[in-house]
């Protein structure tokens, strides 16, 4: 490498913006870890982040997931085909020892997602999509290959030190912070929004995974043609229906070329292994329950597409004959109480909600609407009790907080709502309910105006 030419006076010295990223990620090296290891190809690689790290933020982040999705499955014959099945495939994997954990949850959309501790999620509407267990293999093995790969690892070192940078330049800069002008004080619907904590792959890491999910379902004794299977149903879907895998194509690039190179593999490393079984009906007998709900699904995706346009009208006919199909499922009867809030029916919405509440009493997402739902109604004191025993049930999520501030501050409990508004600072410092937040505190005396 050629060493450019050293450069004189002022120019030559660190300067404090320089001096404070470089501190920030000494620091940041020291304290969460350095280089590492990779357990698939056995080189070292800049990791800030260890193993019992990838676990904890896996386990914070992992249950908000699942309950955007609208809760695991409560089919629990369906859940334990799925999770012995991912068990037999992590055990050939490079990291075995990880506390891997395999579901399926609620949502319609296609898609299947790892974090970075081993927990899997499958939706139900790629399970639907699928026909033999050599699919679902490959689709579990792809997910495994992420977690052994350490893809997420990387990418939160990546943005950690992209983020410490930032800081340090900010912080040399001396910069001041924006005013948020006031927004609606709800912003959602339902708590984090599907798909917002999923990471974000490369195609180099999707190629990755792709080479070790065959690898693993060979080890397996499955049929790692199911690769191949996998990327054509795919690609079928995303011609019928593009929209149908948005997400999917969000955080797992797809292209043909993924197809060609699992097809080259089957017919070069894995030719022998053609042979092995697909396992067809047994797919199938597990599935049955869920496939008797497809009918029921289908209006709930076509509900799903109208209210992602804001057209509550033309949703609510889908929703209402899927629960004609299937009146108690939890998907559902949330989805129809979100666009009877859209609607403005909002006592009709409340009923939806504590019909889900009943159907799937585990389960918090139909706490967070309820609660949201009554405090549009004026019920403050409800809708406080629901945000509390949400965050009893699943802690972590800003937005309750925030909820619980408003619901606060409408009791004419303000110095209450004082410490739900801060502590929501604290979590979240920018949008539209940051800037109330702040804006009521400033008004308040407990921050002072800028």
């Amino acid at each position: 490498m050629k060493i450019p030419p050293r450069r004189r006076g002022r120019q030559n010295r660190l300067s404090r913006r320089d001096f404070l990223a470089l501190m920030s990620v000494s620091a940041a090296s020291a304290t969460l870890g350095g280089c590492a290891v990779n357990p698939v190809t056995g080189r070292q690689q800049l990791l800030l982040f260890s193993e019992g790290q990838e676990v904890a933020v896996d386990r914070e982040h992992s249950p908000h997931q699942f309950s955007a999705d609208f809760g695991v499955s409560q089919d629990s014959g369906l859940n334990s085909y799925v999770s012995a099945r991912g068990h037999e495939l992590a055990g050939h994997s490079h990291r075995p020892g990880m506390p891997y954990s395999f579901q399926v949850v609620n949502a319609n959309y296609i898609n299947a997602y790892a974090f970075p501790g081993g927990t899997v999620g499958v939706t139900r509407g790629i399970m639907l999509e699928m026909e033999d267990e050599a699919q679902l293999a490959a689709l579990l093995g792809h997910e495994i290959g992420h977690v052994n790969a350490r893809h997420t690892a990387q990418q939160m070192t990546r943005g950690f030190l992209a983020q410490l940078a930032l800081v340090g330049a900010t912080v040399a800069a001396g910069s001041s912070e924006d005013r948020q002008g006031l927004a609606p004080l709800v912003q959602t619907l339902g708590g984090i929004s599907a798909g917002a904590l999923l990471a974000h792959y490369s195609r180099e890491n999707e190629r990755e995974a792709d080479h070790l999910g065959m690898e693993y379902a060979a080890r397996a004794g499955q049929n790692p043609a199911g690769m191949v299977d996998l990327h054509r149903m795919l690609m079928e879907q995303s011609r019928r229906d593009p929209n149908a895998l948005e997400l999917m194509f969000a955080t797992h690039p797809l292209t043909s070329e993924r197809m060609a190179t699992a097809e080259n593999m089957m017919a070069g490393s894995y030719q022998d292994y053609r042979q092995q079984p697909r396992n067809r009906q047994r797919y199938q007998d597990q599935t049955a329950a869920l496939r008797r709900l497809k009918p029921a699904i289908e209006e709930q995706r076509a509900g799903e597409k109208e209210m992602a346009r804001e057209k509550f009208a033309g949703a609510e006919p889908h929703f209402k004959k899927a629960l004609g199909l299937a009146p108690e499922d939890y998907t559902g009867l949330i989805l129809m109480s979100r666009c009877q809030f859209g609607l403005g029916r909002k006592q009709e919405a409340v009923s939806y909600a504590d019909a889900a509440r009943r159907v799937y009493p585990g389960e918090p997402q139909a706490l967070q609407l309820a609660g949201i739902t009554r405090l549009s109604l004026g019920q403050h004191e409800a809708a406080l009790r629901h945000f509390n025993e949400y965050e009893q049930r699943l802690p972590g999520n800003p937005n309750t907080t925030f909820l619980k501030g408003v619901a606060l501050e409408n009791m004419g409990r303000n110095q209450a709502a004082a410490r739900e508004y801060l502590q929501y600072l604290q979590q979240v410092r920018e949008g539209g309910q940051a800037g109330y937040a702040r804006q009521r505190l400033t008004e308040w005396g407990v921050l002072q105006a800028r």
